[in-house]
């Protein structure tokens, strides 16, 4: 069972958001990632987001704790520190993950986890509510290949993600600890392992997901991959699952892979969300990075309210639910479930008052 609703949405618990919404009335993001740092300190054989370069470019601390403040005010809710980058490369993540908790905004985080030593697990998983680590390997080798780094960094990760959750026991936090698998030809046959290892050490959930081609990767090795011969994986790994641990094998979200259809012709969901780049871009997609038409303004120049209220962003979202051809999205995107959601609130069937 998906308790996280991992590989569905969440939009329908923010009924009040989507009113004003539906009303025309300008609203701010519930979600947002950020992108601390640049450069990372892995090249993945599937990396969506190679097209960027590995930029060695941070974010300013202080800039960005005045933006945060900012934009808790506003009404975000959650932001998930992740991006083009290794997010614990910024010296400075330790204060940033406090702080945004402190300002009243809950903190999740995307890591490959080999950075996440235990001075940050100390200092900050108190104030997180979810970890997910990208680990694409049950072994020192497969790992390393994929990754493309070296062996001893799987023993990195499994040491620093065993030693997170007994702190998480030891303290009573309630921080998520989870694992995050691509599903590749060259690991398939590792799933069920990385699913005893992750039980093991105690992680709340191993997450299985299909390759997604961003339209601006280099990398197209994976663009034609099926996930149909997988699925029977699925039952395998239900086998694991109890009160304290689970699979979450993305099933649905591998065959809308497989098939290619969207029930939404326009995409809806950009005022509920944002992504700010290590440079401090605002774009409204993550998908159209470097997309001029997509590009809100810098909060380096301008406030939040400022860029969010601003022409350019207004325009561009105006744009993209009237002429945005979906078609040519990234398939699966981030925003996927919760475009399906709000399309079928703006284009209802018939007979719905028969509920």
């Amino acid at each position: 069972m998906d308790k996280y609703r991992i590989d569905s949405h969440k939009l329908m618990y923010h009924v009040s958001r989507v009113n004003d919404w539906l009303r025309g009335e300008n609203v701010y993001p519930i979600y947002a990632e950020i992108s601390p740092s640049g450069t990372c300190n892995h090249r993945c054989i599937y990396c969506a987001l190679d097209f960027m370069e590995y930029q060695t470019r941070f974010l300013d601390k202080e800039l960005l704790k005045d933006r945060l403040s900012e934009m808790a005010s506003l009404g975000l809710k959650s932001i998930m520190y992740a991006g083009e980058g290794e997010p614990l490369l910024h010296k400075e993540v330790v204060d940033i993950i406090n702080y945004t908790k402190k300002v009243g905004i809950d903190v999740a985080i995307t890591t490959n986890g080999v950075l996440l030593k235990e001075g940050i697990i100390e200092s900050t998983l108190g104030n997180i509510t979810w970890i997910k680590v990208s680990i694409n390997g049950a072994t020192r080798e497969t790992y390393a290949e994929i990754h493309q780094t070296t062996p001893d960094n799987f023993d990195r990760v499994i040491k620093n993600m065993s030693y997170a959750a007994r702190i998480k026991q030891d303290k009573g936090y309630k921080c998520a600890l989870g694992m995050q698998l691509i599903l590749l030809p060259e690991n398939y046959h590792e799933v069920i392992l990385l699913a005893q290892e992750a039980k093991e050490i105690g992680m709340d959930y191993l997450v299985i997901k299909p390759y997604s081609q961003h339209p601006l990767s280099k990398t197209t090795k994976y663009k034609d991959i099926k996930y149909s011969e997988y699925l029977h994986l699925s039952d395998k790994l239900n086998s694991f699952k109890d009160d304290k641990f689970s699979v979450i094998f993305r099933i649905n979200t591998m065959k809308k892979w497989d098939e290619g259809r969207r029930n939404y012709r326009h995409c809806l969901a950009l005022p509920f969300w944002s992504y700010i780049d290590a440079g401090g871009t605002v774009w409204g997609c993550s998908a159209y990075l470097c997309d001029e038409r997509f590009n809100y303004g810098n909060i380096n120049k301008n406030t939040f309210k400022e860029i969010w209220e601003g022409r350019k962003r207004i325009e561009s979202v105006r744009w993209v639910e009237k002429e945005l051809d979906t078609n040519q999205c990234r398939r699966n995107c981030r925003m996927d479930e919760v475009n399906r959601y709000l399309w079928d609130i703006k284009h209802q069937p018939e007979h719905v008052n028969f509920i």
